[in-house]
């Protein structure tokens, strides 16, 4: 089966008055349709410069990304969605106004689309917040507010560049279920990036790991929990667990000592 998405050979560099800077080398993985899959990789390696890559913001020096086949940059019907690690959320707008919000930017504010939005409020948990702002939201609430902004937009491919790092600890396995369940739901394909390893093995059906920059991939592991219903909660009590953070982390501290 093809994958929904592809990147293949990708590299790329900074450029800057003083030289050239590498920051991925040869990056191939793939995601399918429905997966869900976290990039981890040592700080500064290049994470979030992948993301910029894969939602055509930036375009490789080489090599290619291609979702359903076709090169990313070919693609005006296929909408990708962005969650970043803030949820931008605008103060002067309700929560209403905040998920319409690219409804319509992009003059989409049909009966149709209109109607699917308040659909997800209502199954979401936020059709009663509907006319409050933005700062009478927990941070847990304001992250499922951007999240169906963005699904009411309906991506076939979620970008997630650490959407959790703002939160405490405990809000963060809270929204972390959260976020799994409505993206699993809605059979989306994800690829999350994360410097959180329990959090990447909690969620992930496969993880991507990147070295040192210049970045390249130096594991793929495929995450299985043997569980009916899985959540990322219950993934952290998982006999497994341990041994795929283990593995991870052998990883990382492995290629983090070669540099």
């Amino acid at each position: 089966m093809q994958p929904l998405l592809e990147c293949k050979n990708v590299c790329y560099s900074y450029h800057t008055p003083s030289g050239e800077t590498p920051a991925l080398s040869d990056i191939s993985f793939q995601a399918r349709d429905g997966e869900f899959v976290v990039i981890v990789g040592p700080s500064g390696c290049g994470k979030s410069t992948l993301l910029s890559l894969i939602c055509n913001l930036t375009r490789p020096e080489s090599g290619e990304i291609l979702v359903n086949g076709r090169s990313v940059d070919q693609h005006e019907e296929f909408h990708i969605g962005y969650m970043p690690q803030r949820d931008q959320l605008f103060e002067w707008r309700n929560i209403y106004g905040n998920i319409t919000l690219g409804l319509e930017i992009q003059r989409c504010m049909t009966e149709e689309n209109l109607k699917f939005a308040e659909k997800m409020m209502r199954e979401y948990g936020l059709w009663e917040f509907r006319h409050v702002k933005p700062s009478q939201l927990s941070g847990g609430m304001r992250q499922r507010a951007a999240l169906i902004r963005t699904l009411v937009l309906r991506p076939s491919l979620l970008l997630l560049d650490e959407p959790f790092s703002a939160l405490d600890y405990q809000t963060r396995l809270f929204v972390a279920d959260d976020i799994y369940h409505i993206i699993k739901k809605e059979h989306k394909t994800a690829v999350l990036v994360t410097h959180d390893l329990g959090e990447a093995v909690s969620m992930a059906d496969k993880i991507i790991v990147l070295s040192n920059r210049p970045a390249g991939v130096v594991a793929t592991v495929e995450v299985y929990m043997e569980m009916e219903n899985r959540t990322p909660m219950k993934s952290r009590n998982a006999p497994e667990f341990k041994e795929y953070f283990n593995r991870i982390w052998k990883e990382l501290n492995t290629y983090a000592q070669e540099g």
